[in-house]
Parts: C-alpha cells; structure tokens; sequence
C-alpha cells in the first residue's frame, strides 16, 4: 500500500480529493475519494502506483464466472479513469469479490470456471481520459445554458428525477423513446438490459397518463 506524505495508508478518507480541472471552456472539478493506491516495485527497482478498485457481488455466483464477466464493468473503467486524473495514477486493478457462492463443494474446473474474485488490469490512456473530461465539459455546458441532454432511458434505473423527466418530456421525445425501446426489445441485447428499456417506457408512460387524468 502507497503512503501519505504523512505516512497514512493511501486509501477511502486519508486521500479524499477535489481536483479542479478545465475543459473545453468549461470548469468542474472531480470530488470523492478511491479506494487505494498501492506501489509496485519493478525488476529494476522503479516504483509505480497502481490503483486498486474493489467490487462487491452478492447476488448469483455467475456475475464473475469466465463466461458472464469477460472484462470490467464500463462505468467501472470510467469510474478508475477519474480516479486516474484525481491521483495521477494511469495503472488501475478492479477486483470483483462474489459473496455468492454457486455450491459449498466443487470440483477444481467447476471453481476455475466460477471463481470468487476476478481481477483485471486496466492502462488508463490520454483517450479514455478525454471521453470522461468531454462528458463532463457538456455537463457543466448544458447546466449553464439551460439546454438538457437527450434523456438516456439506458441509465433511467439510477435516475432520481424519473417523475420530473418524465412529465417534462415532449411527445416527439416520448415517441423517440418508445422507437429506442422497441429497437432494444427486437435486439440481441441481454434480457436484463432490454427489461431496462422497457420499465424506462413504461414508467415514462404510466407517469404521463396519471398526471392528465
């Protein structure tokens, strides 16, 4: 584990940060705190920080089997990415630890192919870094200007303004949607990721007819 200046573990509240940073003409900052840092020592003796994000999973022992888990979550890697640019850190390990255990008594392959924790290693890159820094730049753009991006009914789940967005909707907007819900239903989506879709809609829906009666 990384050390503080003053000599804390590199890790949760000793290293809670808030980095200003400015981009495309907009200025925001990146506020929280990750979940370690550790220090690697290579071969010929340099040392370079690598961070460390740990997941939990709890629900089916299948979410880090080989076949469902075949690299780290997308919110995950943009997660490590600001973490990247709060600590200066370009190295990142995301652990997922699965408390769900899929039988008390397995075979060798059997664990091998549904293991507890999987690991995987992520290089953070000018790229990434810029994807991250743009988003947020439109953020702050459309907060100033009073213009609202287009609602993305994929991330509606962890939405905390579902009644408002949706009654603030146009028609034209709601038919878009039902368009991306029916797209997504027909695809080769998961069925985790089309039922997504189709409660966004049906939310949407119910809500807007319950505030015209």
């Amino acid at each position: 584990m990384s050390r503080t200046e003053a000599g804390e573990p590199f890790f949760e509240d000793f290293v809670k940060t808030q980095r200003f940073i400015e981009h495309n003409g907009q200025r925001f900052s990146l506020l929280g705190t990750c979940d370690g840092v550790l220090d690697y020592v290579n071969e010929d003796g340099e040392i370079i920080r690598v961070g460390l994000e740990i997941k939990s999973k709890q629900t089916t022992a299948a979410q880090t089997s080989l076949h469902s888990m075949r690299e780290p979550k997308e919110d995950h890697v943009k997660q490590i990415t600001c973490y990247s640019l709060m600590y200066d850190v370009d190295y990142y390990l995301v652990v997922y630890v699965n408390a769900s255990k899929k039988a008390w008594n397995m075979t060798k392959e059997e664990y091998e192919k549904t293991p507890d924790v999987r690991v995987f290693g992520v290089e953070i890159t000018e790229d990434m870094k810029r994807e991250v820094l743009d988003n947020f730049a439109a953020i702050t753009e459309a907060v100033a200007t009073g213009e609202a991006p287009k609602l993305d009914i994929e991330r509606f789940g962890f939405n905390n303004f579902k009644t408002a967005c949706a009654l603030d909707l146009s028609d034209e907007e709601v038919t878009e949607i039902k368009k991306q819900a029916s797209l997504a239903m027909k695809s080769s989506l998961p069925e985790w990721k089309k039922k997504k879709y189709l409660e966004a809609y049906e939310f949407i829906v119910d809500t807007r007819e319950e505030e015209a009666v």
